[in-house]
């Protein structure tokens, strides 16, 4: 039973974070394709640059660091896209609460899903602290 869910479990860890690979690889090579499911208008010059710089490497690290913690089961690995998406999440509702942003809870929920299984993962999936 145990090693049926932790099968399940690192399914759950590997679908997001190719999703995220594929998402700052779109990111990279197709901003404008991808800049609209997040609500985005792309800039110009520098603004642009930020914009594919920031996006792609969030994105990649979650993915990166995701893949890395499946990989080599130390639980370490999961705490920095634990961070990213957390914190992301409180940026989304501060946001909302402070500066009139539109809350976004189709964007948010993932986020603390996503966080809460690398949670669970960093207790029974590492073979290793």
């Amino acid at each position: 039973m145990n090693n049926a869910m932790n099968k399940v479990l690192k399914l759950l860890v590997l679908l997001p974070a190719v999703l995220f690979l594929v998402t700052g690889i779109r990111w990279l090579v197709a901003p404008a394709g991808v800049a609209p499911e997040f609500g985005v208008v792309l800039g110009h010059g520098v603004g642009l640059s930020s914009q594919v710089g920031d996006m792609s490497g969030f994105f990649l690290t979650l993915g990166i660091c995701m893949l890395v913690a499946l990989v080599t089961g130390r639980r370490t690995w999961y705490y920095p896209p634990v961070l990213l998406l957390s914190i992301t999440a409180l940026g989304r509702i501060v946001a909302w609460l402070f500066h009139d942003a539109t809350l976004a809870v189709d964007l948010i929920a993932p986020e603390v899903v996503v966080s809460i299984i690398l949670l669970v993962a960093s207790r029974r999936l590492p073979d290793e602290a």
